[in-house]
């Protein structure tokens, strides 16, 4: 008799007991009145305990989408180099050379807000598992984190927990944390922002999928042990929070990153035999969800004996086993007969291993623990029934352009810039990067600080670029322009370090669904980015929704935080940040106009936070930075760099300050104010530096380009127009102080 017939036989055919199920328990669930009679429908009569836990999380809004599916499918998902889409544990595409990346980002706002070393931490160990699972040895790490106004008394708090849990669980496990972005906004003080990102490779013909298949083939747990942390996590992360949020703590998964360590290096030896048929991540509703999952799409059934799955907890129910997010946990189908193999593997690497239930033909998903069925529920309505709706939303109310003589210009425009450089928003995070390892594993060619950071594709001389990137204040002023905008600058990041745009994965944080206004963000981002993606050729291929990021009422910024990847054929020719050498002529490709509105200028030298945000030019976009990638390929760009927040001024600073060399700009003589060219945040530009300015000119001219010299490097300082000089030494104390002097105290 096989391992699989033992575990479901001696117990009799029946019925789950029936919970008392009242109105008060329902809500508990978080499910409507009308979710719940569909419940009813598909059962045919009224649920144990565990169908109603197990029906609450899988029709959560973390898990099933129900109130962005709809415009998610609007985004385009397909293109040349796309091997996997969104749907897996991961979106994949084409590197060449027989290899394929594996990415994806993903949340853990509510937990990180709760408990930010351990929501943090898990949130990063969740993503790795996304990659891994799939296959791929994990490279990178990134990660885009939100939190309140500095002066709020709990953001030091959540910034050292943040910060110690990524760092403490990437370090640990030997993965680089490359890129990043941090931002600080009152918005977020009741509900701060962690999304994770994480990077792999694999063999492009060795790919692992999640769907189920085989009719008695057994289903097997490996990794840690099952306690009671993180259970209703994703019903947790599925509402608002309220001043009971301290409440939830025990909501809140605890992760282990060495022994993830371990499950990664079991995980992928098994995958060099020919052992797996599914693997799936036990992630957000756990047990529940991967076993649903690789169910429906394999299109199934599964019967599980709980009483076999690993517990470090005693008198854990059905209930508690289905529903708890313990890390460090996958489910897997292996073929008949490599039970005692795999086994061997995960035994040797001392991790948990158990044969706990077998795939079945009747397409139902049945539960056992102490000798009683405790669930049975048919998998294909609790998947295509799930609710969905399609919410009243309004469009964001337009806002007035802001004329940039209505702005007053500073007295000196590089006393202005030395506060912009020292704000909250454009002030070094050395002090965070620096507490994250990004040069393990040897591969790291550029790590924080630039447009994108560059890992070696190992072995070789070619490389991935990565991002993150949003802008909240864009899209609260204009939706659909700041969704445009999200995508459009993850692309220009990575054409800045020489690389061809493959792909994006995105991470769309927005306040409560239900509300017209929120949900009019949410439309108008989604629908601004599918125009950036078509028009870039920039496919979207995984990604994740984070909804309800509210307390009392109060919603966040809506933040489309992007990921992007690219590919760099020879990273010989990959440009940094950074002056390289005196002498060099500055160039600035695209065009200004000395947009002010919605700009950090505005915001932090004039204390207005108004005005529509920059348009973006998508066909503008495209021709620039096609131009800048042939200029970087032909080895005619000694650096680069993409311009944005504070502007133009900005950027001349930051590539200065990178490479502890000076320069001089002169404000065109045209009709334009000073303070809008220096501090305008128009879109679609770059700054670059060469030796010889001509045949670049000639290009861009050829191409329809906006191009003009600007100044030169050299020196030690910054002057413009020859007459407003300020020393790097003193914008470095600035823009390298602030951090530290916040969280000196924390």
């Amino acid at each position: 008799m096989r391992e699989t017939d033992k575990l479901m036989t001696g117990v009799e055919a029946e019925r789950p007991e029936p919970a008392a199920v009242t109105q008060e328990l329902i809500r508990e669930h978080g499910l409507t009145p009308s979710e719940y009679e569909t419940l009813l429908g598909i059962l045919g009569r009224t649920p144990s305990i565990t169908e109603l836990g197990i029906f609450s999380v899988m029709w959560s809004e973390h898990c099933s989408y129900k109130s962005s599916k709809r415009w998610l499918k609007t985004l385009p998902t397909t293109g040349p180099r796309v091997i996997c889409g969104p749907g897996e544990n991961a979106g994949v595409v084409d590197i060449g050379g027989g290899k394929a990346a594996i990415f994806k980002i993903e949340s853990h706002n509510h937990p990180s807000f709760i408990e930010p070393y351990q929501g943090a931490a898990t949130g990063v160990g969740g993503i790795l598992r996304d990659v891994f699972t799939m296959g791929a040895r994990p490279i990178a790490n990134l990660n885009a984190l939100r939190f309140g106004a500095p002066d709020h008394p709990k953001t030091r708090h959540l910034v050292a927990g943040v910060v110690a849990g990524i760092g403490g669980y990437g370090n640990c496990i030997g993965v680089p944390t490359v890129a990043g972005e941090t931002n600080f906004h009152p918005a977020y003080n009741g509900n701060i922002l962690v999304n994770a990102m994480t990077v792999g490779i694999a063999d492009a013909d060795r790919i692992f999928y999640s769907a189920a298949a085989g009719p008695g083939n057994p289903v097997v747990y490996v990794g840690s042990k099952t306690g009671r942390d993180g259970i209703h996590g994703a019903t947790m992360a599925s509402a608002e929070f309220s001043e009971d949020s301290e409440e939830k703590r025990p909501t809140v998964q605890v992760g282990d990153p060495f022994t993830e360590k371990l499950l990664l290096e079991a995980c992928l030896e098994l995958m060099a035999t020919d052992a797996i048929v599914a693997i799936q991540d036990m992630g957000a509703a756990g047990l529940t969800s991967s076993s649903v999952e690789m169910a429906s799409k394999g299109g199934v059934g599964v019967e599980l004996d709980l009483d076999q799955v690993p517990m470090r907890e005693t008198g854990m129910t059905a209930y508690e086993l289905m529903l708890s997010e313990s890390q460090e946990r996958m489910l897997m189908v292996l073929k008949p007969g490599h039970e005692d193999a795999a086994r061997t593997i995960f035994h040797k690497w001392e991790l948990d291993f158990a044969v706990i239930g077998r795939i079945t033909e009747t397409g139902r998903l049945i539960l056992r623990k102490d000798g009683r069925v405790q669930a049975d529920i048919p998998v294909d309505p609790l998947v295509s029934e799930a609710p969905l709706y399609d919410r009243p939303w309004e469009p964001s109310p337009a806002r007035p352009r802001v004329a940039s003589a209505d702005v007053p210009a500073p007295a000196d425009p590089l006393q202005a810039l030395k506060t912009l450089l020292g704000s909250p928003d454009l002030c070094s995070r050395r002090w965070i990067w620096e507490q994250y390892d990004h040069m393990v594993m040897a591969d790291t060619v550029c790590g924080p600080g630039g447009d994108a950071a560059v890992v070696r594709i190992h072995d070789t001389t070619r490389g991935l670029a990565m991002t993150t990137d949003s802008t909240p204040r864009y899209c609260l002023a204009d939706s659909e322009a700041g969704g445009r905008q999200a995508v459009a600058e993850a692309w220009r990041n990575l054409v800045a370090a020489g690389a061809t745009p493959l792909a994006l994965t995105n991470n769309l944080n927005f306040g409560n669904p239900e509300r017209p206004r929120i949900m009019g963000q949410f439309v108008g981002c989604v629908q601004g980015m599918g125009d950036a993606a078509r028009a870039l050729d920039f496919p979207v291929v995984s990604g994740n929704v984070s909804l309800y990021n509210e307390t009392e009422g109060e919603a966040i910024l809506p933040t489309p935080v992007i990921g992007g990847l690219g590919l760099i054929d020879d990273l010989a020719t990959a440009p940094r940040a950074a002056f390289a050498q005196a002498g060099d002529t500055i160039l600035l490709i695209g065009e200004t106009e000395g947009w002010l509105g919605a700009s950090l200028y505005l915001r932090e030298i004039c204390g207005r936070e108004d005005g529509a945000p920059p348009p973006v030019d998508l066909d503008a976009e495209r021709r620039n930075g096609e131009l800048v990638r042939r200029l970087i390929a032909d080895g005619a760009v000694r650096c680069c760099h993409d311009l944005s927040d504070g502007g133009l001024l900005a950027g001349i600073a930051e590539m200065a300050l990178a490479g502890g060399i000076g320069a001089a700009i002169d404000p065109p003589a045209d009709a334009l104010p000073a303070h809008a060219w220096l501090f305008g945040e128009d879109q679609g530009r770059y700054l670059i530096a060469v030796a010889d300015p001509e045949p670049v000119m000639k290009a861009a001219g050829k191409a329809g380009v906006p191009a003009r010299a600007i100044g030169r490097t050299g020196g030690a300082s910054l002057t413009v127009g020859g007459a407003c000089t300020i020393s790097l030494a003193e914008l470095r104390a600035a823009h390298e102080g602030w951090l530290p002097g916040f969280m000196g105290s924390a």
